[in-house]
């Protein structure tokens, strides 16, 4: 047991506690109220099977106190005294359970109709009407009493426990209150319960009984110690792990349905719990089924690549806990979706910029693929820049392992061709055009790469400005100077002026010399 570190199954309950906390928000469908229906039988059956667990080890630490003596007698204490206010605060709650079901049990005897369970009058009657204070603060009562005990009881001895059952039973502040979403103070009775419909009040009080239970064994399995050893009847000496999957290599975006199972004939026996990850990612309960002997993945395969499953299945034999390390390894490949198509003439990458290029290798991951070429660099995954240098073409050198440890590797070529000479526009036009000659005078000069693939913006550094019967004048910055505008005073309607030798840099690489900017004519109207 690993203190107060939660597990999968703690965390999805608590996941469930914030889907009923929004439900008051909800106009609740029936197949919401069908999906927390499910929810309840399966936490019910997850309390039958602890229940069952928890009687090995009650038995277990009774007959050591039996047979050994010392400190198993205390043992056997403690044991008893948590089964006891552990069943007084279980049967409690069942009890409410059978009180806010009995109408519904008149119609639906097996209380399988979840879609009926949409009302909570039978909880509010009980907790929330008026006079019934009384049994809230009872209940509340209750709750709280059942923790002091379990803290008093088991935490003076194993203190790194107590804050666990704080959390567990967390019933808010000293007022037993807790913040909405509003940020307001509200009983925690009423935020968990008043209001909300049957199924789910009914689900959450199983899963406080599923806290009580887990509580136990969280007491008796840290009193037994080292007594939890690997049994004969399942142990690393005579099984191990194995992973068997219908095929050796899986499709991107295919279901991972292989199984691990225990590598012994005859092994039958369902893991008691399960603590796996793939690649690091926890599984949850959403993610396997127990089979015998094992269990069943239901996983997306994930990205191509080798994919590694380690943790332990944990099996319990007469109240020992018995764990089979697993560690297994599975390849993913791509899926191929479409033809490859490439036009030989188009492998171009041009100078000045930054060419973004993706880089893979079907069936190997991106971390085991290394790719070379003078001005290449890697981004992030399979995607990378190339700032081409001096010359015609560039070659990228890409070599990548297998999963089998074989190495593959390819080389191709691109041209370098120059950023395309730009154009020279004025008030959004380019080449020749008419335009007022108070235009003239309030417009800027720029400069446009037209038809190319990259956002590249430039930047007018000068430009010659040429009117008719007059000498020409080169102009720094983007607009007509003071003494351009006075020449430009003196043309007549439908003469032209020039404007040509544009400079333009790029900003982000003004080193890079640029071709000859296309000039502009206009015309005054």
């Amino acid at each position: 047991m690993a203190g107060a570190k939660e597990t999968p199954r703690q965390k999805l309950i608590s996941l469930m506690y914030l889907v009923f906390i929004t439900m008051l928000a909800l106009n609740v469908s029936k197949e919401v109220l069908d999906g927390f229906g499910q929810m309840f039988v399966k936490i019910s059956d997850a309390n039958v099977r602890i229940s069952e667990s928890n009687a090995l080890l009650y038995e277990n630490i009774e007959v050591n106190a039996s047979e050994k003596g010392g400190k198993w007698v205390g043992h056997d204490r403690t044991a008893k005294k948590i089964k006891e206010e552990s069943d007084k605060f279980f049967n409690k709650i069942e009890s409410i359970k059978g009180t806010i079901t009995e109408k519904q049990k008149i119609k639906d005897p097996e209380l399988k109709e979840y879609s009926q369970m949409d009302k909570g009058e039978s909880l509010d009657v009980i907790w929330f009407k008026e006079g019934s204070d009384a049994a809230a603060s009872e209940f509340i009562d209750l709750l709280q009493n059942y923790k002091m005990q379990v803290i008093q009881v088991f935490g003076s001895q194993f203190p790194i426990y107590i804050e666990m059952v704080e959390d567990r039973f967390f019933t808010g502040d000293m007022n037993n209150n807790i913040k909405n979403k509003d940020n307001i103070d509200e009983p925690w009775l009423d935020y968990n319960y008043k209001g909300f419909p049957l199924v789910s009040s009914l689900a959450k009080l199983t899963m406080m009984q599923n806290d009580i239970r887990q509580t136990e064994h969280d007491v008796l399995t840290t009193l037994m110690g080292k007594e939890l050893k690997m049994s004969s009847t399942v142990n690393e000496s005579n099984y191990t792990s194995l992973l068997i999957t219908e095929k050796g290599a899986y499709y991107q975006g295919e279901t991972f349905d292989g199984s691990v199972i225990l590598g012994r004939k005859g092994g039958a026996q369902n893991p008691n719990s399960v603590d796996l990850k793939i690649d690091g990612r926890s599984l949850t309960s959403d993610d396997y089924e127990l089979i015998p002997g094992g269990i069943k993945l239901n996983v997306n395969a994930g990205s191509p690549g080798d994919h590694t499953i380690e943790g332990d299945l944990v099996f319990l034999n007469e109240g020992s806990e018995s764990k089979i390390s697993v560690n297994q390894m599975y390849s993913v490949i791509s899926k191929p979706n479409s033809a490859v198509i490439s036009a030989d003439k188009m492998n171009v990458v041009y100078r000045g910029v930054q060419n973004p290029i993706t880089i893979s290798i079907p069936g190997i991951q991106d971390s085991k693929i290394k790719a070379t070429a003078p001005g290449l660099k890697r981004v992030k995954g399979s995607k990378y820049n190339l700032f081409p240098g001096k010359g015609r073409e560039v070659k990228i050198n890409v070599s990548g392992t297998l999963p089998d440890g074989n190495r593959v590797s390819s080389v191709s070529t691109f041209r370098i061709k120059d950023i395309p000479k730009p154009a020279g526009y004025f008030r959004g036009q380019s080449g020749s055009f008419t335009l007022p000659k108070s235009s003239l005078e309030r417009g800027t000069v720029e400069a446009k790469l037209e038809d190319f693939d990259f956002d590249l913006p430039l930047q007018t550094k000068s430009f010659r400005f040429r009117a008719p019967g007059q000498p020409s004048a080169v102009i720094k910055g983007n607009k007509l100077d003071s003494k351009a505008i006075r020449a430009l005073s003196r043309i007549k309607n439908g003469q032209t002026v020039i404007i040509s030798d544009i400079e333009v840099i790029i900003p982000s690489n003004p080193s890079y010399k640029l071709k000859q900017t296309s000039p502009i004519s206009i015309t005054i109207n």
